[in-house]
């Protein structure tokens, strides 16, 4: 009799165990594989666009959760049937008990696997972003800018070491960072892993500081000059053919193309996950702008990954 209800219980706890494995699987079918990243680093540096953009490639974000509920947190999304990827802010906010940041990490690995992103810019980009603002730094606003930067950084320093990725911003705009996290922290879908931005602008306004490539296009007939297209823009279909229709254009385009489709894949076995290219004309509105859609259209057909921002062209 006994031994009947040891093997009754016996069933009982391999249902059990069944159910646990069963609630451990997506919907889709394939096996749950859990992640944490944790999101730190310097004020300004842009955590919460880059927050956004997690949460927009699928992952449970929360910003600014107490570091004594982190383990607890990790332990939830690894029991969880519906959240199989989490991310989280961690800053300066919390104050002195960061100093327990690196023991408390070594205790959620344990749970998870976790992965420390930590964002940073240069002193002078940091400034200037408060500037822009106007907003004062959480570590004291009776003191400069400049000095809550310096004390930040220092405070900061014991979890940069400890973090898996430090990632400089001070190049990146908005659009920039966010494509950046999703090119690095989307699962294989079999599409490229290298985000191309093909940008346009005007070198009256300056040459873009984030451009890697740059070219002047400035060399094609303008239709700036041409009455009925002055206040169109390079998308306008009659621009389009204007530009297009010289044989310069269709020269540049095949070598540059050409010139693309060689760097690429050395960029990408360099590690490189984003490249922005820029085409550069007078006043970026007409010329720079057929060139940037019309890059962004043959390296699609290539299977490539492009956007495209044009800075000065009139909205």
């Amino acid at each position: 009799m006994a031994s009947k209800k040891v093997a009754a219980k016996g069933k009982k706890v391999a249902k059990s165990r069944q159910s646990r494995s069963k609630r451990t699987t997506q919907s889709s079918g394939h096996p749950k594989s859990d992640e944490l990243v944790i999101l730190t680093g310097m004020s300004g540096s842009g955590k919460l666009s880059a927050l956004k953009a997690f949460e927009d490639l699928g992952y449970y974000s929360v910003d600014n959760l107490p570091l004594e509920l982190i383990p607890r947190f990790a332990d939830l999304v690894r029991q969880s049937s519906e959240i199989d990827r989490a991310a989280l802010v961690v800053d300066v906010r919390e104050g002195m008990n960061l100093e327990r940041f690196p023991a408390i990490l070594r205790k959620v690995r344990q749970v998870i696997p976790t992965c420390v992103v930590f964002l940073e810019a240069s002193e002078d980009a940091l400034v200037r972003r408060f500037s822009e603002t106007r907003r004062p730094h959480p570590m004291g606003r009776e003191e400069t800018v400049v000095h809550g930067i310096r004390a930040e950084k220092k405070r900061l320093d014991p979890i940069r070491n400890v973090a898996d990725i430090v990632l400089d911003t001070t190049k990146f705009n908005v659009h920039e960072l966010r494509a950046h996290i999703q090119s690095r922290f989307q699962r294989e879908t079999g599409k490229p892993d290298l985000t191309i931005s093909s940008n346009s602008f005007g070198f009256k306004n300056g040459v873009p500081a984030d451009a890697d490539l740059v070219f002047d296009v400035r060399f094609l007939p303008n239709p700036h000059f041409v009455p009925g297209f002055r206040k169109l823009t390079g998308r306008h279909p009659k621009v389009a053919k204007y530009v297009r229709s010289f044989p310069q254009t269709r020269e540049f385009l095949d070598k540059a193309t050409e010139m693309l489709k060689f760097l690429l894949p050395h960029y990408v076995a360099e590690g490189k996950s984003y490249l922005t290219v820029a085409f550069g004309c007078t006043g970026g509105q007409h010329r720079s702008v057929f060139i940037a859609e019309e890059m962004k259209r043959r390296l699609e057909t290539e299977g490539r990954r492009v956007r495209t921002v044009h800075r000065d062209m009139p909205r």
